[in-house]
């Protein structure tokens, strides 16, 4: 029998020898390969810049306080994602708008956007998951739509004139759609690097975003750069010229920057990433290939109008109750594959009852859930541990 972890990270003896240079430089805070890693990210995403934090949640975060957005705004996500999509909106002050899934979709019900976006609402926050990209033509025509209901806090909101798209692209690094690069895509975007996804930095994450005509960029750059670092006019790296010791602080701002030790790591993984991108469609193929036969729904990674990132590999147990759904992941497990679920809806969650919410109001999402397993999909698996997972999954559902 094989032990097939869910989702360990693809480490190499490159990145280990860039952390330890790193770590020998002096520069273990943020210094020079965190600005090369914006750099680099900026362009690999198209993106007008890039700002590396500690976390996607963190990026989210200041994605909105940028914006202005605040107490008595309303922001809009799914109801079908993980925590960090909404908790940085109750950490800003702003009221959480869940929206139910489409049926027999993990996007959102895009009507029901339409229908929930008010005179308050100051951004959407569409979740790119698996690493497959949202209907982001469908979001745009839905906010321009609602212009004329739309009210600004502050010269960004006034300058885009309209409601915010903030994708969270937190497993949608390298995923395109209509030839765009996610991260270029949405008005602002948040990416994850922790240790399960894609790319990884142990931790971490960056936030991207796309010109704002009117707003300089290096001036969005400089907010999100006070926001991280305690609204201190100059990083460690800038205190380094000479004489430039002194510096301001310009708002009580927060402390979620990235390390030079995460970006030696994250640097090295950027080098490596077009391979792992294909490796994962290479697995995603040979998924396909083994269980077309079984009843089973899957996702479509790739399209004419889009490719994803690859990052999940989630398939739903078609006519299977919660309850067999969970005997499937038992069985998996006896046979020494780790499976998971994603996501249990919000509605679920303590924290999200207590704002509110009830999973009756969210039966499309409560649906994808009650059947959805994924299997592991991640680089360091080899083709005979991919033959060994499909053969699992034939003789638990046999």
């Amino acid at each position: 029998m094989m032990k097939i972890p869910f989702s360990p990270p693809d480490i190499t003896e490159a990145e280990i020898q860039e952390v330890a240079a790193a770590m020998r430089s002096g520069w273990i805070t943020t210094g020079p390969r965190t600005k090369e890693l914006e750099k680099r990210l900026a362009e690999f995403c198209h993106s007008a810049g890039a700002v590396c934090l500690n976390s996607a949640t963190a990026a989210l975060e200041l994605n909105l306080r940028v914006l202005g957005i605040g107490p008595g705004d309303e922001v809009i996500t799914s109801a079908y994602t993980y925590t960090a999509s909404a908790s940085p909106i109750v950490h800003v002050g702003a009221t959480p708008i869940l929206v139910d899934t489409a049926k027999d979709s993990y996007e959102m019900d895009y009507d029901a956007l339409e229908a929930a976006i008010t005179p308050r609402t100051k951004a959407v926050i569409p979740v790119d998951i698996a690493g497959i990209v949202c209907d982001y033509d469908r979001i745009f025509a839905i906010v321009e739509s609602k212009k004329n209901i739309f009210s600004p806090n502050n010269d960004i909101q006034r300058a885009m004139g309209r409601v915010a798209v903030m994708a969270d692209c937190a497993h949608a690094l390298g995923a395109q759609w209509h030839g765009q690069m996610a991260g270029s895509i949405a008005d602002f975007s948040s990416f994850s690097f922790h240790a399960v996804k894609n790319f990884t930095t142990a931790e971490g994450g960056c936030a991207t975003w796309r010109h704002i005509d009117g707003i300089e960029d290096d001036t969005l750059y400089k907010q999100y750069q006070l926001l991280s670092l305690h609204g201190q006019n100059k990083d460690a790296l800038a205190k380094t010229k000479l004489g430039a010791w002194e510096y301001d602080i310009q708002g009580c701002y927060y402390k979620c920057n990235m390390t030079d030790i995460m970006s030696a790591m994250g640097l090295v993984q950027l080098d490596r990433y077009k391979g792992l991108l294909q490796r994962r469609q290479e697995i995603i193929s040979r998924y396909n290939a083994g269980l077309k036969d079984l009843p089973v729904e899957v996702l479509e990674h790739s399209g004419k109008t889009h490719l994803s990132s690859g990052h999940l590999y989630m398939m739903r147990l078609q006519n299977k109750s919660i309850e067999e759904r969970n005997k499937f992941i038992e069985a998996m497990a006896q046979l020494g594959v780790a499976t998971n679920v994603h996501y249990k809806p919000l509605p679920m969650m303590t924290a999200y009852k207590e704002l509110g919410f009830d999973i009756a109001d969210f039966p499309h999402a409560y649906a994808q859930f009650a059947n959805e397993v994924t299997l592991p999909l991640h680089t360091r698996l080899t083709d005979d541990e991919i033959d060994y997972i499909i053969e699992s999954v034939h003789k638990c559902l046999n």
